[in-house]
């Protein structure tokens, strides 16, 4: 509530005092320093002033209530569900934009309007000694007027808004876990601040001093006016021209490293860390710097948190295999064969690394299995069997509660399917042919051949020559042909090389 207080208080404030500066300050200043009237005339103005300042006031806060009420609903009614703190939270961040609006709209026409309406009144029954005209001037300089107020008041909201905006984000996270800045949106571009504070700063003195030196020659009968307003039309011409030119600039020089920040953070979110060129010699130099600070720190962090999973994966695979000294090294061993053979047929890199990771982990289901059963020497009775048998899915579901989910996910199909047949007659699932994942295609080759060559409890390990002539014989049938082919071609190549260096 405190901070919806000084909210309040902050926008009262600046409106009063910017309201303060621009009617009495310029506005008085232009129109009492460029008039020659009398102390009565002097009186009527003022009186005038007051009325339509009173109109300004009620028209404006009409406004107002209509625009505060999505934040007052928060604040002052309580209303903490998420669609109220999100409509608050957008028409917060739309508040320096519609005060703009307000100035332009309740606030100068609600002073205006009746300013110009009682003057006329005033020339019309002869208590103003002025040319009628004079209100169409004056008219202009209302407008010029508020277009400067506008723009102060937009920068003093834009600051003032910035605790209500963190209290309401904070609310939205401790009450309903959600994130409003994901939703962020642009209400006014830095090019269109950038152009708008250009020209008004630019021009605004000028065309006032202009309105000013016409009124300043009519009082005392100076002649040539036609020609003064031909040669400041021109000169107004090349100021907003001369403006405009430098905020496109000054807007390219603004936006150019920030487009490049842009990008860098669209590539961030993708996972590419590239530095950006430091090519700055302004407060962007620093900016850039911290960026390629933030980049160097995320590549040192992608590299330790590469180094923990490998090892993490690695340690669980050795962790498995040490519950049976017989088969310590058995899925370091699977995970390189699988690596040769997805090599040899054309994998990418990632797929290799997805591929290495799930044959580290295909057995990880027989955490799930008994001593008694895995460790028991001799061979398995047709139930105990139909036990070793439920590994795979075992795996699959250790996996599959293990997050972050996408992570796991490419792992899953290797680790259920390594045991599938290629003629159907494997488990767990019975697939045939392609319709098994590829990854259980490559590690049925890679499992089955370190099986048949390590030693176990009830026997030795065969030959590899034994094992690769029994792989051959099951091409097509209990392996994939391919897959089957390719691992036999490396095996013969590195017996090849072996007997060359004999």
């Amino acid at each position: 509530m405190n901070t919806y207080k000084d909210f309040l208080k902050k926008l009262l404030v600046n409106y009063f005092i910017g309201s303060f500066i621009a009617v009495f300050g310029i506005g008085s200043l232009f129109m009492f320093s460029t008039l020659v009237i009398t102390a009565f005339e002097i009186g009527i103005l003022v009186f005038i002033l007051c009325i339509s300042i009173v109109c300004m006031g009620l028209c404006e806060w009409f406004a107002f209530r209509k625009h505060i009420d999505p934040i007052k609903r928060v604040f002052k009614n309580g209303d903490l569900s998420i669609e109220a703190i999100e409509n608050a939270f957008r028409q917060t961040h739309r508040f320096p934009l519609l005060t703009v609006y307000r100035i332009f709209g309740p606030h100068l026409f609600g002073l205006s309007i009746p300013a110009v309406l009682m003057a006329a009144l005033f020339i019309r029954y002869d208590l103003l000694s002025l040319p009628l005209y004079y209100t169409l001037l004056a008219s202009v300089g209302a407008v010029l007027i508020a277009g400067m107020h506008s723009i102060i008041e937009f920068f003093l909201s834009s600051k003032a808004v910035k605790p209500m905006l963190i209290n309401l984000r904070n609310k939205a996270l401790m009450l309903h876990g959600a994130d409003l800045t994901s939703e962020a949106e642009i209400h006014i571009s830095i090019q269109q601040k950038v152009l708008y504070s250009a020209i008004y700063i630019g021009v605004f003195p000028l065309l006032l001093f202009t309105l000013a030196t016409q009124i300043r020659f009519q009082e005392n009968a100076v002649p040539l006016l036609s020609e003064y307003w031909s040669w400041a039309i021109l000169i107004l011409m090349v100021s907003v021209l001369f403006a405009v030119f430098g905020a496109f600039l000054l807007f390219k020089n603004i936006s150019e490293p920030i487009e490049k920040l842009q990008d860098g953070m669209s590539e961030v979110e993708q996972g590419i860390l590239s530095y950006r060129n430091e090519v700055y010699s302004d407060e962007f130099s620093k900016l850039i710097a911290g960026f390629n600070k933030m980049i160097r720190g995320l590549r040192e962090r992608d590299q330790i948190n590469s180094q923990l999973l490998e090892s993490l994966y690695t340690t669980l695979a050795l962790a498995l295999d040490a519950r049976d000294p017989y088969t310590a090294g058995h899925s370091v061993r699977v995970a390189e064969y699988s690596v040769l053979i997805g090599r040899e047929a054309g994998l990418c890199e990632e797929s290799l690394d997805t591929l290495r990771k799930s044959a580290l982990l295909h057995d990880i289901g027989k955490i799930g299995i008994r001593d008694s059963i895995l460790l028991k020497e001799g061979r398995l009775t047709h139930a105990e069997f139909e036990e070793i048998k439920k590994h795979p899915v075992i795996g699959a579901g250790i996996l599959s509660n293990v997050q972050p989910g996408e992570m796991m996910e490419p792992l899953i199909p290797g680790v259920k399917y390594h045991h599938e047949r290629y003629d159907g007659m494997g488990y767990p699932e019975g697939l045939t042919g392609t319709d098994i994942p590829l990854y259980g295609r490559i590690m049925a080759v890679a499992d089955a051949y370190d099986a048949m060559t390590s030693d176990r409890p009830y026997r030795r390990g065969m030959a590899p020559e034994k094992a690769m002539s029994i792989i051959k014989e099951g091409k097509g049938t209990q392996w994939d042909p391919v897959f089957a082919e390719l691992f036999l071609n490396v095996l013969n190549g590195q017996n090849g090389e072996e007997s060359k260096s004999v």
